[in-house]
């Protein structure tokens, strides 16, 4: 009895979630009801107030599970910055859970999104990085922190595009372009550093 239960109540979350996205894509949270919910999804108010108090709440609980995935797949995956393996699963995984997450993803990441969650998520990744980072270059740890933000905000632009591309590539090819991208970079950097020391 309670695996149907569970059932019912994935359900019911899983369809909240999909019409929070479709209705994020269209408009702020702000101007999103329970009213407009639970008549984009179909179904009772009552059954919205099992779950959640309000639309915010809502919202921060979608988020918490996402960075909950999030910070797990970095104890798992810790990220090298200097080695491939640990770095390209890391990454992986990062994609594979957009891809499982993509339509609220989208629509946190578009222009009616919650750019506090992007920074939460920026937060969390450059803390782990940047620290590692400044193990190895302490001398210059500013310009590696610059080096970290331009990486940084070209990947926030390329899962973006990705999100919002119909025909997308796989979670793996977008891991190893990325990866790509951000050890060019760091080896152009590493060079230009060694020689100016």
């Amino acid at each position: 009895m309670s695996n149907k239960v569970d059932r019912r109540v994935r359900k019911t979350r899983a369809q909240l979630r999909a019409g929070l996205a479709r209705l994020l894509q269209k408009k702020s949270i702000k101007e999103i009801t329970v009213k407009e919910l639970v008549e984009e999804v179909d179904i009772n108010r009552s059954t919205f107030y099992l779950h959640y108090t309000d639309i915010y709440q809502m919202l921060e609980s979608i988020e918490q599970e996402l960075m909950d995935e999030i910070s797990e797949t970095m104890r798992t995956y810790p990220p090298d910055p200097m080695g491939k393996d640990g770095s390209y699963l890391f990454i992986t995984q990062i994609f594979m859970i957009l891809e499982e997450n993509r339509d609220i993803c989208c629509a946190l990441l578009g222009p009616n999104g919650d750019i506090a969650f992007v920074n939460r998520i920026e937060k969390i990744i450059a803390k782990t990085v940047l620290d590692r980072l400044g193990n190895i270059f302490p001398k210059n740890i500013r310009d590696v922190e610059y080096a970290y933000t331009f990486c940084l905000t070209g990947c926030v632009g390329m899962i973006k595009s990705w999100l919002n591309d119909q025909h997308s590539d796989s979670p793996q090819h977008m891991a190893e372009l990325t990866y790509q991208f951000i050890a060019n970079t760091a080896h152009l950097y590493l060079n230009q550093s060694f020689k100016t020391n």
